[in-house]
């Protein structure tokens, strides 16, 4: 029987927490509050206590470190730009744009060196980056993006190959061709998210769980646990972010679901290939993310039920059964040769979706910072953003800080039910696009209908 929700199934490999961190015990001071403790919040933690061991830094989270999108997402340590580069250019310019895809490139080896350096166990396996093109549709899609991602300048790790070199790699059917991108990992997210937790503990912040924020205000954070007081406050929420007051139409917390296969035999990966654990995924409007996990089970992600009216999210991970339907789906679509396999575990979770679906970190001049909106990129693009917080919150002016990104404020969001109708016909157009080209029509113009509906493309 198919384990439903329970967060993960990266914390079912590895157990929840048996014991939570003692809450806030009261009212108290410090010198950075940072409230929610994933990886972004955990990264700005991290670096501010390298750049400054007498800074004190506290987090407070609602749940537990590693709760949210930081336990439950693929596992793509891609370094990948994911937004659109030309809303950056308008308001900088495209050699700033550059800088900021070269450091977010720069993101793997970075989370990598410290995941060594204090000895976090979390299943990373280097590798590349495969999206596959299984009809002509996509096929015109992988090309376009292909240049588009080398005219902004990863020429050095981004480039397309052909049928015959996608079937070395991994033998999807139908599969036309694939973009590569070099220079990505593979991760267990809840191992990193736990790993990175332990040692910013190490590095001298403390973080305080089963702590909920009722309030922000400049210099104060108030909670059920007490006030917390701070010259500077980060918020570090991302999908969670509409939880918090005044914040419901900030950003849209999108719904993304994922199911794990048991382990595979070796016969069913002779006829899979993947031996080169790419993390992989496709070219459909609706596209997929998968993973070869460490001991040879295939994990499947896609957008199941996108949004929940009203900004509301699910319960501890559970997703729908239609969810489930449809990333089984996919499974035997892409990996017929697994198509007995059990269905051990499936899950979902929400990530940040800004108005101009473009991710934004920055510091007011209220002293209250944020980061997020990472649309689904958020294992690197959360290192970047907690080490350009720190700079922030310490008034440094270094390249970080001069990145295009930086202190970009987005429209909020409509209310309700503008947003519901929006997101739901965009992916319905979609669905409808993913349909009509894999019966062998031409580019669909449906999706891009849909993306004019909700800003994104």
């Amino acid at each position: 029987m198919t384990r439903l929700g329970a967060l993960s199934f990266w914390y079912a490999d590895i157990g929840l927490p048996r014991t939570r961190r003692a809450p806030l015990p009261g009212d108290s001071d410090a010198d950075v509050a940072i409230i929610g403790a994933g990886y972004t919040g955990l990264w700005a933690a991290w670096y501010l206590r390298q750049l400054d061991p007498g800074l004190r830094v506290t987090l407070v989270e609602k749940h537990f470190a590693g709760y949210g999108a930081s336990g439950r997402n693929g596992g793509w340590l891609s370094g990948g730009f994911s937004w659109n580069h030309q809303r950056y250019a308008d308001t900088s310019s495209p050699e700033a744009v550059r800088a900021l895809v070269r450091a977010m490139s720069g993101t793997v080896d970075e989370v990598i060196a410290v995941a060594e350096a204090q000895g976090i166990d979390a299943d990373i396996r280097r590798g590349d980056e495969l999206m596959v093109a299984t009809n002509d549709a996509q096929h015109q899609r992988l090309l376009a993006e292909t240049a588009h991602r080398v005219s902004w300048g990863e020429e050095d790790r981004v480039f397309a190959i052909g049928a015959d070199e996608t079937r070395a790699r991994i033998r999807i059917p139908g599969a036309r061709g694939a973009m590569v991108v070099t220079g990505t990992a593979r991760i267990q997210p809840a191992k990193l998210v736990r790993g990175l937790a332990e040692a910013v503990e190490r590095a001298g912040a403390v973080i305080h769980e089963e702590t909920e924020v009722t309030g922000i205000a400049p210099g104060l954070l108030t909670t059920k646990r007490g006030r917390l007081r701070a010259p500077v406050i980060l918020r570090c929420t991302e999908g969670f972010t509409a939880t918090l007051p005044g914040l419901r139409r900030e950003w849209l917390p999108m719904n993304s679901a994922q199911i794990v296969t048991e382990p595979l035999p070796p016969e069913v990966w002779a006829q899979i290939g993947w031996e080169g654990h790419e993390i992989l995924g496709d070219f459909d409007h609706t596209y997929c993310y998968c993973q070869r996990t460490r001991e040879g089970r295939i994990t499947v992600g896609a957008r199941g039920v996108p949004y929940k009216f009203g900004a509301r999210l699910d319960r501890d991970g559970t997703p729908d059964a239609e969810t489930v339907r449809r990333l089984t789906a996919i499974l035997h679509r892409h990996f017929p040769a697994a198509r007995g396999a059990r269905i051990d575990h499936a899950w979902c979770g929400v990530l940040g979706v800004p108005r101009d679906w473009c991710a934004t970190v920055g510091l007011g001049a209220d002293g209250i910072g944020w980061a997020g909106g990472y649309v689904g990129t958020g294992v690197s693009t959360s290192n970047l953003a907690g080490r350009t917080l720190a700079d922030l919150a310490l008034g440094r002016q270094t390249e970080l800080t001069a990145l295009p990104w930086v202190n970009r404020r987005p429209r909020a969001w409509e209310p309700e039910p503008l947003r519901w109708l929006g997101v739901r016909a965009m992916y319905r157009l979609y669905g409808l696009a993913d349909r009509a080209e894999a019966a062998g029509g031409g580019p669909s113009r449906l999706a891009a209908l849909g993306n004019r509906l909700t800003g994104r493309g």
